[in-house]
């Protein structure tokens, strides 16, 4: 709809607009297939790394594409309209893991983790949810001692996005005493001895991505593995969730979006008792309604982006922005799914991909709860 592209640049319209060609050649094709498989195939995080895709919002210092926040929301956009949200948040789980990493600049770790992932040759996650955790963040349990030159690292993680077949993992673990002031990020190589998947977790949407249950059996890395100093990461990550959450409402509102392009288009192409369904006010008028929730998410999803990209810090707008855009592609997608009728259920459509994709947005990345609370403290309430 052009009245958001106010917000907008000829950059970042060229950022959509590659995102989107990409994606429409090199996934959509294949969405249901690696939908059903539950994975796509690792030779696409190489072709989006040769692209440069990986590394929008990345400084081109680092070997990234540069951009902005809104350049971030652009590329999300894009990478939607290959049809499989689980595809592109598999392929984005760089966008999350190598942050911390940036921050720090460890020109070592930089060179070792950041700089091969942004080109697509290897695949980095972000570990930080463990069994019993969930957002009570400062509380997590994953223990890394100090032994000489190296760390020992015990505990699990869960709900880890690129998690089961990740070559590094950028772990929240705790170095210190209790509470938040204990936690360090160290970046564990998968490959050492004491990993393991414990599982691969099936889930109720974005099933092309592979999120894995991990174990760390006193794995021993080098002490030049630590991101920042000891007892740094919960500024990191707070900071770092801002980036996340922006994202998770860039999904919610272009999934909303896509919805309702959908159900549009099912409703004039849909005949019953003598007209298409778009010939009843019922139906025109729900329409409607979708749009206007779409139109209030994808502009303050924008508005945030924009604020963020000009270096302001949006905690209570970034909160509110992805409980809008969460519960503005649940409800869409309900409604969609709705309109499509029988054929809104059978796994062969869009809309119930993205009904099922919808529902995990208002827990991930911070349940609506915790960003009301968030949000409340922010404004002052």
């Amino acid at each position: 709809m052009a009245f958001y592209d106010n917000f907008l640049d000829d950059s970042h319209r060229l950022t959509r607009q590659t995102c989107r060609r990409f994606a429409e050649k090199e996934i959509a094709p294949h969405a249901f297939e690696w939908e059903e498989a539950g994975a796509f195939p690792r030779e696409l995080f190489n072709k989006a790394g040769a692209e440069g895709l990986l590394g929008i919002g990345f400084d081109e210092a680092l070997g990234g594409s540069g951009g902005d926040a809104l350049h971030m929301v652009m590329l999300i956009e894009g990478m939607m309209r290959g049809e499989s949200t689980g595809v592109a948040i598999g392929l984005w789980s760089c966008g999350i893991a190598l942050p911390p990493i940036v921050q720090s600049k460890d020109a070592a770790l930089i060179e070792r983790i950041v700089l091969p992932t942004l080109k697509g040759e290897t695949i980095s996650a972000l570990g930080v949810t463990e069994p019993g955790t969930g957002s009570d963040v400062a509380n997590v349990r994953t223990r890394a001692r100090r032994e000489g030159d190296e760390y020992v690292i015990s505990g699990a993680k869960t709900f880890i996005t690129s998690g089961v077949r990740a070559d590094f993992l950028t772990a929240l673990v705790r170095t210190g005493g209790e509470g938040h002031g204990g936690l360090s990020f160290i970046v564990i190589e998968m490959d050492r001895a004491g990993v393991s998947v414990s599982r691969s977790l099936k889930k109720t949407g974005w099933w092309a991505s592979d999120t894995g249950e991990l174990a760390f059996d006193e794995v021993r890395v080098p002490a030049s593995n630590l991101v920042g100093p000891e007892g740094s990461a919960f500024v990191t990550l707070m900071r770092n969730f801002q980036t996340e959450r922006l994202a998770l409402a860039a999904y919610g509102a272009v999934t909303a979006e896509i919805a309702l392009e959908e159900a549009k288009k099912y409703a004039k192409e849909r005949q019953a008792f003598g007209r298409s369904l778009s010939g009843f006010q019922v139906t025109r008028h729900k329409l409607v309604d979708m749009a206007t929730k779409v139109m209030a998410a994808i502009t303050a999803v924008y508005q945030v982006a924009a604020r963020m990209a000009a270096g302001e810090t949006c905690l209570a707008e970034v909160s509110m922005a992805k409980n809008l855009a969460a519960e503005t592609a649940v409800e869409v997608t309900y409604d969609a799914v709705q309109i499509h009728g029988g054929m809104g259920y059978m796994r062969e459509t869009l809309v119930e991909r993205l009904s099922r994709d919808a529902r995990v947005l208002p827990i991930g990345g911070g349940t609506q709860e915790i960003m009301k609370e968030i949000a409340a403290k922010a404004l002052g309430f």
